[in-house]
């Protein structure tokens, strides 16, 4: 019971903070609008993330692991609010890209230490669930923010949404502060050590060294991630091929993103409410071949009812393949190792997804684009087919089960 207290506190905090950055997403977009004119400028906002990812994950981990996690969230979110809160005064865009480059550093650290948190805070047996409740908040955020915001900017000033991410962040961060000191004493001397190069180098050869050990983790991690950057790599086409091949408007448009928002919505409240009684491998691999079927589903669409149903599809199966993905992450890799194996993987992801973006880009100017687009949505669908067939080899049966962590031999 206790460790739902602080579990549902967490929630609440992260919650509020989520629904910030949506509010503050749609308003950040169009003060640089208003301020510039120009389509090219608000593109450059969605380049500064990427670049703070290639910038900062190579040694993040190194300070994550070594730091007491509780104070490292608190110092992130209070820096980030207060980033956020000078934003409205900036008067160029490049201040305003500069400020937002040191959001995105200090979120950087913040993503990784809170899973290592999370990990020692909840219990294995109760990961799976905490982790539904956690999507299920995520995805309301993302229903509600845009929503709020675009109240806020019909009837007030486009900066109040902005100064209410700023809030957001600062309650987050108090909330962070009741909770338990999960690191206690064990951190207090890793955290005043240097970073040097070397330290740099041996914890990377660290990171490779569990790679090499656990073998079905890997290869379980490869599969999904695959799955899920060739996902991604086909949102970047998702407003062409409704625009340009299905021929709808921009209406048409905001009701599919709406629709894929409730579908994860519902997925996640779904996933929430059947956690006793499915298992793991279930939300793993059933959850990603359904969602990457959606994918597929949507781009063989020829109006908006199909494209609706694979919108809907991707999203309600893509609740599950997350928080059943996050439980496992959580339960294989070492807690002492999370935060550099976490920031290391996001860097080789960040450029594997640049990859896939530019190529399917580059090739849907070459060649049709639905054609481009099923091709992806099916290497997807193969891809899970084959997670899936992994998944529920009769030998790995252990790697699922609660707490199966570090303990056992990932081969």
């Amino acid at each position: 019971m206790h460790s739902w207290k602080n579990a549902l506190l967490y929630i609440f905090g992260i919650g509020v903070s989520n629904l910030g950055n949506w509010i503050y997403l749609v308003a950040i977009n169009l003060l640089v609008l208003h301020m510039t004119g120009s389509p090219a400028a608000v593109a450059g906002l969605f380049i500064i993330r990427p670049l703070a990812t290639l910038f900062t994950n190579s040694w993040a981990g190194s300070i994550i692991d070594r730091a007491n996690k509780r104070r490292l969230m608190i110092t992130t979110d209070v820096i980030r609010g207060a980033l956020i809160a000078l934003i409205p005064f900036m008067s160029s865009v490049w201040g305003i890209y500069c400020i937002m480059f040191l959001i995105n550093v200090a979120g950087a650290f913040f993503g990784p230490t809170s899973m290592t948190y999370i990990t020692k805070l909840i219990p294995a047996e109760e990961r799976k669930r905490f982790n539904a409740w956690s999507s299920f908040t995520t995805s309301g955020a993302v229903l509600l923010g845009p929503a709020i915001s675009g109240l806020l900017i019909a009837y007030t000033d486009i900066r109040i949404s902005i100064f209410i991410n700023a809030v957001s962040f600062f309650i987050c961060a108090l909330v962070i502060y009741f909770l338990p000191d999960v690191d206690g004493k064990e951190s207090a001397g890793n955290g005043r050590d240097a970073i040097t190069m070397k330290t740099l180098l041996q914890d990377w050869a660290a990171v490779i060294d569990f790679g090499k050990a656990a073998k079905y983790f890997m290869l379980v991690y490869s599969l999904f991630q695959s799955a899920m950057l060739l996902g991604f790599a086909l949102d970047s086409q998702e407003a062409t091929f409704i625009k340009q091949v299905l021929l709808l408007g921009d209406e048409d448009y905001g009701l599919l993103v709406s629709v894929a928002g409730a579908g994860y919505l519902a997925g996640s409240a779904a996933a929430s409410l059947t956690v006793k009684w499915l298992s793991l491998r279930m939300f793993i691999g059933a959850g990603v071949l359904l969602s990457s079927a959606g994918y597929m589903i949507f781009y063989a669409a020829s109006g908006l009812l199909t494209a609706v149903i694979g919108f809907i599809a991707f999203g309600f199966f893509s609740s599950y393949a997350n928080a059943g993905y996050t439980t496992f992450f959580q339960n294989q890799v070492p807690i002492d190792l999370m935060g550099r194996f976490t920031s290391v993987t996001r860097l080789l992801e960040g450029m594997l997804q640049i990859l896939l973006t530019l190529l399917l880009g580059f090739a849907a100017d070459a060649w049709p684009l639905q054609a481009v687009c099923l091709i992806g949505a099916g290497a997807a669908v193969l891809i899970s087919v084959i997670l899936l067939v992994v998944i529920y080899a009769p030998s790995k049966v252990r790697h699922y089960e609660s707490g199966s962590a570090a303990a056992v031999n990932n081969t």
